[in-house]
């Protein structure tokens, strides 16, 4: 299930950073990890759903929905400094690309007798502090709250990470028998599934050579690996004066 997605966006590009470390677990293990929001930095991030809900009958009741809920955060940003210096800090990221469409079918592969409505891919939208207690105080009613609605309270966050243009990959994991655990992984077939692996900017050339090696010898990746290149000036850059004259 996409929300927030227009028919023409399905086959874009959506990006992740991270670690080499991380990367190399990905192949080897053919796992992709999503985690439960509360592990997310931004302390808004999960604030609908741990909040106390006030029902027309005067009751306070507290759910623990937030418990059984995993997410993962990807971008529509292509060549971003503040994604790079946000989550490759010290210069030792990867970013890794799939497409929309494709990384939704990977949850779907992986369980298909999932009902539909267990998982979904969607576009963050970003609002203001009143605008977000607007979308809170509308997702609850008498009977609770459903799914959908879930993965909606997920999908709004505070303007000031509009720069993150972010798309999010959202699972319900109520049937899990070990709702204690912050991960929950599914297979994942990163040769299949991830079509360009990006490495930092910042790394020189030489290094950024010894990492493509350590990828290839570890994993076998067959696709492109490349070097961002955010920072490098183009060749043989000529400008032109232009002649003043005098009046």
């Amino acid at each position: 299930m996409f929300y927030h997605f227009k028919d023409n966006e399905l086959d874009k590009y959506v990006y992740r950073i991270i670690s080499l470390e991380r990367l190399l677990e990905l192949f080897v293990t053919s796992k992709n990890v999503l985690v439960k929001p509360a592990k997310w930095e931004d302390k808004f991030e999960n604030f609908i759903l741990i909040a106390k809900v006030k029902h027309s009958s005067e009751n306070i009741v507290e759910y623990n929905i937030h418990d059984r809920i995993y997410g993962q955060c990807w971008t529509f940003e292509k060549s971003s400094d503040a994604m790079w210096r946000i989550y490759s800090p010290n210069k030792d990221g990867l970013r890794i690309r799939t497409k929309v469409r494709t990384l939704l079918e990977s949850m779907y592969e992986a369980h298909p007798h999932l009902p539909e409505l267990r998982c979904c891919l969607g576009k963050v939208k970003y609002k203001k502090d009143k605008e977000l207690m607007e979308v809170a105080n509308s997702i609850f009613d008498d009977d609770g709250i459903s799914v959908e609605n879930i993965f909606k309270s997920l999908l709004v966050k505070r303007n000031a990470f509009k720069h993150e243009n972010e798309v999010r990959l959202l699972y319900d994991g109520w049937t899990e028998e070990n709702t204690d655990n912050s991960l929950y992984s599914y297979d994942f077939n990163p040769h299949k599934i991830i079509s360009q692996i990006m490495i930092d900017p910042r790394r020189k050339y030489l290094e950024f050579q010894k990492i493509k090696q350590i990828i290839k010898e570890t994993t076998g990746y067959e696709g492109d690996i490349k070097r961002s290149l955010l920072y490098t000036l183009p060749k043989n850059i000529v400008v032109n004066v232009k002649n003043v004259r005098d009046e």
